[in-house]
């Protein structure tokens, strides 16, 4: 990838929050978000989107967030060459599906079969019915109900196993982490732990609800994981070494 000239100050309009801005001299869309508890500017880049995410304190002015994008560049450049393609849902292209590599068809109009179907008869296929135009939609609201449902059957057992509760489970697109627990008992997973082998989201399911006992990552947070989970270490290395490479998924090119 090309890396654009110096950003220039003439290319922004008046920063707005939540605003999308496609900036002439810049090879990515940049989304501003103005947050009021903020203190500082903050970057980072979207794996999903492939987009740069800067975060800004209510007093900050724009000619700060423009000089604060260029100072650091060279930091962007280097993150969005770490990305990987982009694999959205299309006619023929591959998907994994709990970890083996499903081939996605767009089967048209369909009858007894449902929204979305898998068969391994031949070679893996996940086959999507309706039109072609709604089928990633179907595809990725599929794949949500598919992660929920592990997600809700492997955090039940744990939390059994564990001797808690919790109080819900929400499925997510987080873009920095694979799950969270909070202080309300409430778990949160990334649905795109659905795309990973099963042990993998079964250890972040482990991992979370050891958080209802733990709110820290120390020695004891560990031993809880492990009285759980004790073959937990390949699914944390395999998440560590391959888990970027599951945003690509649904991402636009």
């Amino acid at each position: 990838m090309r890396w654009a000239p110096r950003l220039k100050s003439g290319t922004l309009k008046k920063l707005q929050h939540g605003e999308v801005i496609a900036l002439e001299n810049f090879e990515v869309p940049i989304e501003f978000r103005r947050h009021p508890k903020a203190r500082r500017l903050t970057l980072r880049v979207s794996a999903t989107n492939r987009s740069v995410i800067i975060t800004a304190p209510p007093f900050c002015s724009d000619h700060e967030t423009i000089s604060f994008l260029e100072r650091h560049r060279s930091w962007l450049h280097q993150q969005i060459e770490k990305l990987p393609e982009p694999a959205p849902y299309k006619n023929g292209s591959s998907l994994p599906l709990r970890g083996v590599d499903h081939q996605i068809i767009f089967a048209g109009k369909t009858r007894g079969k449902g929204v979305v179907w898998t068969c391994n008869e031949d070679k893996p296929t996940l086959y999507v019915a309706g039109n072609e135009e709604f089928a990633p939609r179907r595809l990725q609201n599929w794949l949500r109900k598919e992660a929920r449902s592990d997600l809700v059957k492997h955090s039940c057992w744990h939390a059994e196993n564990l001797g808690v509760t919790f109080r819900k489970i929400m499925i997510k697109d987080q873009r920095s982490r694979w799950g969270s627990c909070s202080s309300r008992l409430v778990l949160s997973y990334s649905w795109r732990l659905i795309l990973a082998p099963p042990n993998v989201l079964e250890y972040v399911a482990a991992h979370e609800v050891a958080h209802l006992l733990e709110m820290n990552h120390g020695p004891n947070f560990w031993k809880l994981v492990a009285k759980t989970m004790p073959e937990y270490e390949d699914a944390k290395n395999w998440l560590r070494a391959e888990g970027m490479n599951l945003h690509r998924y649904g991402a636009s090119s």
